[in-house]
């Protein structure tokens, strides 16, 4: 190949490749970089001028009440929601998928109205939640007290409001985790239901086990990972609904995050949030990929 040629093609290639690689460097890595070296810093939005305080951020969201909480109250919010949303959401895709053989039509409003929660402003969404789950006019603890059941405030309880929210997000992520679940089980070959009903997989739970849960595995992983993103970075609901109250009792990272930097204005222990969300993140979905990915059959 001429030198000339190889230099074009370069230049091509370099043409071709370069605004994409300047606008991750410009609104990802230079930003992220930016982060980490403040959260090493005690600046403040506004200030002139800050100093080195180490590893100062980070000791104090992990030893300060406030921050260990924090951090908790995300860790049982991920461990409540993902398993249940990602549950709820295949069985319910698993019978939309057989309804949609026989009934389509009922099978299409059905998944519309699962996909409801997904498509309306999660801000609008909240505020329908708390009237429903008011103390004394909503319509939940009105029934509760037409059947003699008691009536706790939901979202005033300590011991409930993370629960409730845990609820509320499982309630979000089923729909968008069905739509997914439903194109990975329209994708499954037919001839394979039909050789395992050969082998004598004949019962649905045994034509599940052989043929549907391994062929869904690339899905389950895709899954598993956008709701561990979505229910780690949980914000609308808590700022609607409590602003991480009562004391602390539902405050998670993202909403830590946005109160230390953009109401008290505390840059570097913001940034410091940030950075240990960026690597729980990192960490989880790279111990989903190496755990999942192990038992994933790729067409």
């Amino acid at each position: 190949m001429r030198p000339g040629r190889r230099i074009r093609e370069a230049l091509t290639d370099l043409w071709l490749v370069g605004p994409g690689v300047a606008a991750m460097l410009a609104l990802i890595f230079v930003p992220v970089a930016l982060v980490a070296v403040l959260s090493f810093t005690d600046y403040q939005f506004g200030a002139r001028s800050f100093r080195w305080v180490g590893l100062e951020n980070y000791h104090r969201l992990f030893t300060d009440p406030i921050g260990r909480k924090a951090v908790t109250n995300t860790l049982l919010y991920v461990a409540i929601v993902i398993p249940f949303s990602m549950t709820l959401a295949l069985l319910v895709a698993l019978g939309l998928h057989r309804l949609a053989q026989t009934m389509p039509r009922l099978s299409g409003i059905l998944q519309a109205a699962y996909f409801l929660p997904v498509a309306a402003t999660l801000v609008a969404m909240a505020i329908a939640w708390q009237m429903l789950l008011h103390p004394s006019i909503g319509p939940v603890n009105a029934v509760l007290k037409q059947l003699g059941l008691p009536a706790p405030d939901w979202l005033s309880d300590r011991g409930l409001v993370l629960y409730t929210l845990a609820a509320i997000g499982i309630w979000q992520s089923v729909g968008y985790n069905m739509v997914l679940f439903l194109a990975g089980l329209a994708a499954i070959p037919r001839h394979l239901y039909e050789a395992a009903a050969v082998d004598g997989a004949t019962r649905g739970w045994e034509r599940f086990w052989t043929v549907t849960w391994p062929m869904l595995g690339p899905t389950t992983l895709f899954v598993a990972v956008i709701t561990a993103t979505n229910a780690f970075r949980v914000f609308e609901t808590v700022a609607t609904l409590t602003r991480g109250g009562p004391a602390f009792a539902s405050d998670t990272l993202v909403y830590a995050l946005y109160r230390e930097g953009f109401v008290y204005f505390k840059a570097g222990y913001a940034s410091a949030i940030t950075m240990v969300f960026f690597v729980v993140m990192m960490v989880l979905t790279l111990a989903q990929f190496a755990l999942i990915e192990r038992r994933v059959h790729y067409r």
